[in-house]
């Protein structure tokens, strides 16, 4: 996290009773469509960076800082997406990637 600047936790996956039937038709072309097409690009390209990846831990025996953040950028995406997408909540999320950091929280 980078200091002096505010976060915000947010569960993602978290269960909505209520839920629009007008958003449940916004939905097919902003996320099926607009959010669809930037994942299949962004993928893909991470894709691409991650066959690169492969190879540089091949020669070199060490990771490459740029492709991993441009694939982590990726995952987190995705992620941030995901309940949107999946019909688990009717707030938007952007369509371009902004900045969100991912944690895993262990239950003992």
């Amino acid at each position: 996290m980078e200091e002096g600047k505010p976060t915000e936790l947010k569960e993602l996956f978290v269960y909505e009773h209520d839920a629009s039937r007008l958003e449940l038709f916004v939905r097919i072309v902003y996320a099926w469509i607009c959010i669809g097409v930037v994942l299949v690009v962004y993928g893909f390209i991470a894709g691409i960076c991650m066959l690169i990846q492969w190879f540089v831990i091949l020669i070199f025996g060490r990771r490459h800082e740029g492709l991993s953040t441009f694939i982590k950028g990726y995952l987190e995406y995705y992620v941030h997406v995901l309940s949107y997408y999946y019909f688990m909540t009717d707030d938007r999320p952007g369509i371009m990637p902004t900045p969100v950091t991912i944690h895993e929280k262990k239950r003992i």
